[in-house]
């Protein structure tokens, strides 16, 4: 098939830090070029892949100072987007809602996967604006939210298999948090766990300047003091070591995470998740196989040992089954196959094949 991947343009594709939108496009992309489909990217001009690459600016909007205003830059990629639409047999979009009015009358050859949360009040008067654009949803639970919405079908993410190294002996001794240091990740659920455990934690994580107030109030005050050593932000090759040496990962969520990349990093990793039962988590985590699912820090506290007694191995064997990038690369094709030759018609697929193997195998969404 002829696909265009449009990405998100504040970061590179793949990025190098934080960002786990432009991170599964990347991935994606290379996927599906491996298996021999015909891949144009548009995205930043730093981005790297072996795809055709369409460069919709010089860099990644975030690292150049002179951008004030992102907003031009998407609506350049459009512009040139739906003059070439005929090109390819499907658009697949990451950039949230901006293309929607510009085609949703070829809404048939595009999919838009819904990286963010949709439980906000604001999106659904978007979404029963424009019924016929075809999206994909990343987890069950944020499928949820979208009421009398065009949903493809889900698909769960997927990493590359030799992305990570499975470290069956780990030498760290630490609990680790990942991610961004904002309100919905709860740090300091994951700060109150460990100093309850006596373990120590590593936190390596983002401070946005949305979150700036946040930790500089909540979060900082509480890394003072033994046992908690906060790294900052760390890029792809820091994970490996970071995941992989980490008694277990704490993902003390309290918002309905969409998907979560960071768990199944760490599963790569074989490492088990102690996770807070919020968003799409019970769909991830195998409760007592791949890691711990908790309601409260003091269930996260007395659920310690068994989160230390499970099988490294089985935790990479489930990352394995569950979560690679070819199996969400056939997934998606499959959805795109069924817009290409069905068109839709409004009836939600089930799951992609992510689904636990007990469930069943997955398909595309069928009339």
């Amino acid at each position: 098939m002829k696909i265009a991947q449009i990405s998100p343009l504040i970061e590179s594709t793949p990025p190098k830090l934080y960002g786990g939108t432009e991170r599964m496009v990347s991935w994606l992309t290379e996927e599906l070029v491996r298996q021999g489909h015909d891949v144009t990217l548009f995205a930043s001009g730093d981005s790297v892949t072996d795809a055709k690459l369409e460069a919709m600016c010089p860099e990644a909007l975030r690292l150049d100072p002179r951008v004030k205003e992102t907003n031009p830059y998407y609506f350049i990629m459009l512009d040139a987007l739906r003059r070439r639409a005929d090109e390819f047999d499907i658009l697949h979009f990451h950039i949230d809602y901006f293309h929607y009015p510009l085609f949703r009358d070829i809404a048939n050859k595009t999919l838009t996967t819904l990286h963010g949360r949709q439980d906000t009040h604001d999106l659904q008067p978007l979404h029963d604006a424009f019924p016929n654009v075809p999206v994909a949803t990343i987890s069950d639970s944020q499928a949820s939210f979208i009421k009398g919405r065009n949903i493809a079908g889900t698909v769960l993410h997927g990493l590359p298999e030799n992305l990570f190294r499975p470290n069956y002996q780990p030498k760290g001794g630490y609990l680790a948090f990942l991610g961004r240091m904002a309100p919905d990740k709860r740090p300091d659920r994951a700060i109150e766990i460990a100093r309850k455990l006596h373990v120590p934690l590593k936190m390596a994580a983002k401070v946005d300047d949305a979150d700036r107030e946040y930790f500089e109030q909540k979060i900082k005050p509480m890394l003072a003091g033994d046992g908690v050593e906060f790294i900052g932000e760390i890029g792809e090759r820091e994970k490996q070591e970071f995941l992989g040496n980490a008694a277990a990962l704490l993902f003390p969520i309290d918002w309905p995470e969409p998907f979560g990349l960071v768990m199944i990093e760490a599963m790569a990793c074989g490492t088990p998740v102690l996770a807070f039962q919020e968003g799409s988590v019970p769909e991830v985590i195998d409760d007592g196989v791949s890691g711990v699912v908790v309601n409260s820090v003091p269930e996260a506290v007395l659920a310690f040992p068994e989160l230390m007694s499970l099988d490294r191995k089985t935790v990479r064997r489930t990352f394995e089954q569950r979560f690679t990038v070819k199996r969400m690369a056939e997934d998606y094709v499959g959805l795109y196959r069924g817009l290409f030759a069905k068109g839709t018609n409004g009836k939600r697929a089930s799951r992609g094949t992510g689904a636990r193997p007990e469930i069943g195998a997955v398909h595309a969404r069928e009339d």
